[in-house]
């Protein structure tokens, strides 16, 4: 059992036309071996020669694996400079529709070595050039994608042309594909169910067709990672580590949906499986194994959900040796710098472990140049003075907090849900001030419009984007106030949001346990 946070009087102890018709076995670039990554079905009008490197291209694009898919698709343009959807699928690869990315510039020095403008790029993969108008199509969408405007009205405009492009080609399993990948695209605002549920649409009329197509299972699982939706994503979760057994990206994509059911021995298999995958293939390449970024950061909130503390400790301390021997600006993983990483494992820790005296606190790191950093640890050690009744330490954190969310204000560092984000953390360590203080029915007011706005925001899939997700302080506190009752609720609600959470469901055990005993 988790120990909660004691909210006592001061002074007391206490996150080719060549097709494809059964799965294939493409030679790795790098290492020689075999890779198996699902099946794919593209007609094309490239050289025969070249189909190897771009059917491999194709099948890591459908899992993320976005730099080892660019290389394929050099190598298959290089084979054949004519290869216009070579050029097509590496520029491709510069777009990260889920993750909200998009390197503009460099898609367009691709597709430049193709051709200098989209109309001949049109022209030189259509037809008349030897290609297919369905080639063409494509070459189109793609130049929509990079064209003029910002960045989500042309993502909206890509949406449409996929749209006509799958509307014009019914049986291209592809087409639907990225229809349905487009449609997440366009999920500016984040997790809006009708967009996620019209992509999970898409994609329910092809898989029984084509049950061993990466970008099919990967896209129904991005549309379903919710706790409401997640049940419906179980045969997709299934499927796709098989389909893809050597992406470490299709590994760990299946934990999406198990995070939302609160499966946590499956979220561990898939997350150790991801970075058993990643490390080899980065063994052959003379890279160390993965001590920081998303798989890790998931793996570690298994653990912790399992019990498994020290284990977890563990993923932190190595994550924190790596960041110590990277050099500055160097990046493991797409979506964290390993400073970043380390502190978010490092909070995730705390507050879930609920070590309130955790010598990963007193390890020594310098981030003055990494004000995101400095914050995440400031509230971490925030959270454990709370949580050992140490109201000088408290404040110690909380002025550390806010210099470096000044700092991040100054660098503009982050975007609106980092800033969301930053906010709450900041009313809950007030919250937690004003409950060591006594005045526990401030705590709880603060903690209650943390908790509405924290609602408010769109749904993050994953472990929980707030450190302390809102909800569970809001239930401490009442319990503190001895309103189980009001507790109950809030853990529900809490629990409605994250199921399975270990924290929540002690919370939850707690106050019922207090309304059986007043009975």
């Amino acid at each position: 059992m988790r120990v909660a946070i004691q909210f006592v009087p001061v002074g007391a102890n206490r996150v080719i036309a060549a097709l494809a018709a059964a799965s294939i076995l493409l030679p790795s670039a790098a290492a020689g071996q075999e890779l198996r990554l699902g099946t794919v079905g593209f007609a094309n009008s490239g050289a025969p020669e070249a189909q190897g490197a771009f059917e491999r291209g194709l099948l890591l694009l459908h899992s993320f694996e976005y730099w080892d898919a660019a290389d394929a698709f050099r190598v298959a343009r290089e084979i054949d400079p004519d290869f216009a959807m070579a050029y097509w699928g590496e520029a491709m690869t510069h777009n990260h529709p889920v993750w909200m990315r998009q390197d503009r510039e460099a898609a367009l020095a691709a597709l430049d070595r193709f051709a200098p403008t989209p109309e001949q790029r049109a022209a030189k993969a259509g037809p008349d050039a030897g290609g297919t108008e369905r080639e063409a199509a494509y070459m189109r969408a793609v130049d929509v994608l990079y064209g003029a405007g910002g960045k989500e009205a042309r993502d909206v405009a890509y949406l449409e042309a996929m749209a006509a492009l799958h509307e014009a080609h019914p049986d291209d399993v592809d087409a639907a594909a990225f229809h349905a990948l487009a449609l997440l695209g366009t999920a500016h605002e984040g997790r809006d169910f009708t967009i996620y549920m019209r992509s999970a649409g898409i994609l329910e009329q092809v898989v029984d067709r084509h049950p061993n197509h990466p970008g099919v299972a990967h896209y129904l699982i991005h549309s379903y990672d919710d706790p409401i939706h997640a049940p419906l994503g179980i045969r997709a979760a299934r499927a796709y580590s098989a389909i893809a057994p050597d992406a470490p990206h299709a590994q760990h994509m299946t934990s999406h949906i198990f995070v939302a059911l609160g499966m946590w021995d499956d979220v561990v298999e898939a997350n150790e499986n991801s970075l058993r995958v990643l490390d080899n293939a980065g063994a052959a390449d003379g890279q160390a194994p993965a001590a920081c970024g998303h798989y890790n950061f998931w793996l570690e909130y298994g653990y912790l959900e399992q019990g498994r503390d020290e284990e977890a400790l563990r993923l932190v301390r190595e994550c924190y040796d790596r960041v110590g021997a990277l050099a500055d600006g160097a990046t493991p993983a797409p979506d964290a710098t390993p400073v970043d990483s380390y502190t978010r494992m490092l909070a995730r820790y705390v507050v879930d472990a609920g070590d309130s005296g955790s010598e990963a606190l007193d390890w020594p790191i310098d981030l003055d140049r990494a004000p995101n950093a400095a914050a995440t640890r400031a509230f971490a050690a925030g959270h454990a003075a709370a949580r050992r009744g140490d109201p000088a330490g408290l404040s110690d954190a909380m002025a550390s907090f806010a210099a470096a969310r000044q700092a991040i204000g100054e660098a503009r560092e982050v975007d609106g849900a980092g800033r969301q984000r930053l906010d709450l953390l900041a009313s809950e360590l007030e919250a937690l001030r004003l409950g060591l203080g006594g005045d526990l029915e401030a705590a709880i007011e603060l903690a209650r419009q943390a908790a509405e706005d924290e609602a408010a925001m769109p749904l993050e899939f994953g472990p929980p984007f707030i450190e302390q997700p809102t909800h569970e302080l809001l239930g401490e506190l009442l319990l503190a106030a001895g309103r189980p009752a009001e507790a109950r609720e809030a853990f529900e609600t809490a629990l409605s949001r994250t199921p399975g959470r270990s924290v929540v469901l002690d919370g939850l055990a707690r106050a019922e346990a207090e309304l059986t005993a007043a009975d």
